[in-house]
């Protein structure tokens, strides 16, 4: 069999109609959009057409879309620019949940040190946030709110409605990190009461490098980088037109198939995780009922997850064991930690995140690979064999 990708959520293989998208506007479309000249202008007018049909995806105005590089980028434009305009008015807390994605974590952790206070909401073993707590948390000093739509990691997805009528009802911005949401669900950020929204195109079939913001018209929000009027002088630099021309052609793909690919990948995902669950002491990390379809992540007690992915891939599996952001870390990802495992069980954790490419085989041979390879990793694991010896003391 060839090689298999359940690697999804760290980043996805781009469309074929994305590549030729992006050669046909590095070609034909090479003027910079900010030159009167013709060419400048056939560029400027495809950048205002893509910035339209995004817009109309998302459920906004093209003047509330910004480009970005990433998801990364556009969480701390955010994030930042919501606290700066905050400080302004005497107002310095955030509020946030215990498991975002560390381009989230860190910005705030970085403005706390700064003389920002932030809550932390919990995520509870489910791992949703509850609206009754962040409506708990708020202050009339609360800056803003930002919490994300879709857990990287382990799926689950919040109540983002209901949290952002919450912070609407009490006049504070919401902000949500949507990453691994857009592309994935169908969104619209006026209905969902959301202030501000990121993405990242290569999460859905898109390029890596391109991304955007979505600011709703109104919000008091401040410059990234000065030098130029491009995306109306908020952040200066020549637009990366193919990139962006790549960001419309995968989000209009993925959503125009997502009825029809949505169940699919659904059921591979349960497929994939009634078989693995069926190993002993073996968990789904977060709650089932609302979450990402392709997501499934588990931990096996006994095993460590570096080990699991290095034998995974001799066996011509891509997987991970959470953000690809954090691989090079040893330590437990903070997102199990704030559902509540222990560290030796976070240790044990993989991520499956699968796509409509993926087939009923692949998850079939995955599954006999996983229980081959947990076997042979607990025969070499101490922990493991004091797993077993505790398990026969107390009659199990």
């Amino acid at each position: 069999m060839e090689r298999i990708y359940f690697d999804n959520a760290a980043t996805t293989a781009p469309y074929p109609a994305v590549l030729a998208a992006m050669t046909e506007t590095a070609q034909g479309f090479y003027g910079n959009p900010s030159s009167l000249h013709s060419e400048g202008q056939a560029a400027q007018k495809l950048l205002s057409a893509c910035r339209a049909k995004l817009a109309g995806l998302l459920g906004c105005a093209p003047d509330e879309l910004y480009f970005t590089s990433g998801g990364s980028e556009a969480d701390n434009w955010a994030i930042r620019g919501l606290a700066k305009a905050g400080a302004k008015k005497g107002k310095h807390h955030i509020v946030t949940s215990a498991f975002e994605h560390h381009a989230v974590l860190h910005t705030v952790q970085a403005l706390e040190k700064e003389g920002f206070s932030v809550t932390y909401l919990p995520v509870h073993e489910d791992g949703y946030v509850r609206p009754a707590e962040l409506e708990a948390a708020l202050r009339d000093e609360t800056a803003l709110v930002t919490v994300m739509y879709a857990n990287n990691e382990i799926g689950t997805i919040q109540p983002v409605a209901e949290l952002g009528a919450i912070c609407r009802a009490y006049g504070v911005p919401f902000h949500t990190d949507a990453v691994q949401a857009v592309g994935h669900l169908k969104i619209d950020v006026a209905n969902e009461n959301i202030d501000l929204l990121s993405l990242s195109a290569h999460k859905f079939h898109g390029p890596k490098g391109i991304g955007a913001l979505y600011v709703r018209k109104g919000l008091s929000f401040p410059n990234l980088i000065e030098g130029g009027a491009q995306e109306r002088s908020r952040r200066a630099g020549t637009e990366n037109l193919p990139a962006i021309h790549g960001m419309t052609v995968a989000l209009e793909t993925a959503l125009a198939d997502l009825d029809k690919t949505a169940p699919c990948v659904r059921a591979l995902r349960d497929r994939l995780i009634a078989g693995a669950l069926k190993i002993e002491r073996s968990r789904l990390n977060g709650g089932i009922e609302r979450r990402l379809d392709g997501n499934a992540s588990i931990c096996f007690e006994g095993v460590e997850g570096e080990a699991l992915l290095l034998h995974l891939d001799l066996a011509g599996i891509a997987a991970s064991s959470g953000s690809a952001c954090t691989s090079g870390s040893l330590d437990p990802s903070h997102v199990l930690l704030a559902l509540g495992l222990p560290h030796e069980i976070a240790h044990g954790s993989l991520r499956l995140s699968l796509c409509e490419s993926n087939s009923e085989a692949e998850v079939d041979y995955f599954l006999g690979k996983l229980a081959e390879i947990v076997a042979l990793l607990r025969d070499m694991s101490p922990v493991w064999e004091k797993l077993q010896n505790e398990s026969k003391q107390e009659g199990r």
